[in-house]
């Protein structure tokens, strides 16, 4: 397929190497920018999960209603007719570097019952320069993004995030494809190899977490964290990654897929970055680069030979999953007309009208008139906009007149957003947090999820019931590289 030609990629391709050659560590710069221009697989298909001896793996295989506004659902009617409870959150840290004084147990631990998963988002966890976005991939951040989760889910254990002091002498724990593999290994007549699953890998309330799977796209990346008694319950783990930023291919802007069974259900999880802008008729690229993501992600099949029986076919693309969750900053903007001044918005946000703010909203407008999103559902949205604001404030960036910011004026949107499609999904939860660590504040939901006619069960881990589904999980094992330690100080925090 032919690349489109644009005047600016030399200028671009030039600052690129001068960022590079400014660095001390050699870079093969070349033949990174060849393939990620002509979208070339190498390692789009690898994610991480976590493994054995506190390492990870990369795989290439596949009561009453609380008064805070945003909450939907009754949560003892929730109890008494889910099978899981699912977190899904999404940030635009804006290119800031993460730092251990960041305690995202607000942000994780804030809905009203705890979660069987965690999914969340992140988009700019680099700054989105020439280097990061034609270069080699910045893994530095996903690794403390991961390490601060992980002590947020797991409060007692480890030391404080710091990669270079912390002592290396943790406990061992299984591995979660180590967990998928003890079925296969009774299946198959063997014997355990003398490990037992840990005490806790990441808790909460007592329960261990485990983190299925994490994939990064230059400044986007997506991890799914899921309850150690689950465990064995998922498999067919896969990712695709699509990118939708320089000349339609980089990976600056763009989706991370990842797409897993539970059960008898698939489940897809998309988090995405749009093209920004402002300006009217910017909403038709973003409605573009929904259209191609639906239309370019394909999850590869997986390449293990099964003697067992049939395992369900597993789904190819976005749609053809049971439950998809659809997060990320969209970046739809409020539409601006004739009628709307300045003026009318700063006397919204004043007064705090936000349903007539609403009103313009791009995203809202698009579903409605059916160019975008048919089909999908979105919660009732009570909170302020969430984005943009001045660095460690609460004011909003558009009332920069009496100020010496040079930041650039920008409308208050509701550019981070949850959407979901699928039968079963019922959203409990639908806030924002308040962390002034970005321009965008965290948006965050609480789902309720049916997965099939069983109830999920709650033993202890390894005396839960093996399942026939898990014998198809392993296919999501490969070798393993050690990335974070936890922290037990307590440091200044961050609120959300």
């Amino acid at each position: 397929m032919a690349l489109p030609s644009y005047p600016s990629v030399l200028s671009y391709l030039q600052t690129m190497r001068s960022e590079l050659s400014n660095t001390s560590k050699p870079s093969s710069w070349p033949k990174t920018v060849v393939r990620k221009w002509l979208n070339l697989k190498t390692t789009a298909g690898e994610f991480h999960f976590d493994c054995h001896n506190g390492r990870r793996k990369s795989c290439s295989e596949s009561g009453d209603r609380p008064t805070v506004p945003g909450y939907i659902a009754d949560p003892a009617d929730a109890r008494a007719e889910m099978n899981l409870r699912m977190f899904v959150g999404t940030w635009n840290v804006g290119g800031r570097a993460p730092h251990g004084g960041i305690d995202l147990r607000d942000w994780l631990m804030s809905t009203p019952l705890p979660a069987d998963i965690f999914v969340l988002g992140f988009q700019e966890i680099v700054p989105l320069t020439a280097g990061n976005v034609l270069g080699a991939e910045d893994k530095g951040p996903s690794a403390t993004w991961l390490a601060l989760i992980r002590r947020a889910l797991k409060p007692r254990g480890g030391c404080l995030v710091d990669l270079d002091t912390c002592p290396t002498q943790t406990p061992p724990r299984v591995s979660f494809s180590d967990l998928l593999c003890f079925p296969e290994q009774r299946a198959n007549g063997g014997e355990d190899d003398g490990r037992s699953p840990p005490e806790s890998s990441s808790s909460v309330d007592g329960e261990d977490y485990y983190l299925a799977a994490s994939k990064q796209m230059v400044g986007i990346f997506l991890c799914v964290w899921v309850r150690a008694a689950l465990a064995r319950e998922v498999g067919s783990i896969r990712v695709s990654c699509i990118g939708r930023g320089v000349m339609g291919y980089m990976g600056n802007k763009g989706s991370v897929s990842i797409s897993m069974r539970l059960r008898r259900a698939s489940f897809c999880f998309v988090c995405t970055h749009l093209a920004s802008g402002e300006k009217d008729g910017d909403e038709l690229r973003r409605n573009s680069d929904v259209t191609v993501i639906l239309k370019r992600t394909r999850f590869p099949p997986s390449s293990k030979v099964s003697l067992g029986p049939p395992k369900p076919e597993l789904p190819e693309t976005i749609l053809e999953h049971d439950k998809i969750i659809w997060l990320g900053d969209l970046n739809y903007r409020l539409k601006s007309t004739s009628a709307t001044s300045y003026f009318d918005i700063h006397e919204h946000l004043r007064r705090q009208q936000w349903q007539a703010l609403l009103e313009k909203d791009q995203l809202g407008i698009e579903r409605s008139a059916g160019r975008v999103f048919s089909g999908w559902e979105e919660g009732v949205i009570f909170f302020p906009p969430t984005y943009k604001y001045m660095t460690n404030s609460d004011l909003f960036v558009v009332n920069l007149a009496a100020s010496n910011s040079k930041e650039k004026s920008r409308t208050p949107a509701w550019c981070d957003r949850i959407l979901w499609r699928g039968e079963g999904m019922k959203q409990m939860w639908y806030v924002r947090g308040e962390s002034r660590f970005s321009d965008h504040r965290p948006v965050y939901s609480l789902f309720s999820v049916h997965v099939g006619e069983e109830e999920v069960s709650r033993p202890p881990l390894g005396t839960a019931a093996v399942s026939a589904s898990s014998s198809s999980s392993s296919s999501g094992r490969v070798g393993a590289e050690e990335l974070l330690i936890l922290t037990r100080k307590k440091s200044d925090s961050s609120r959300f």
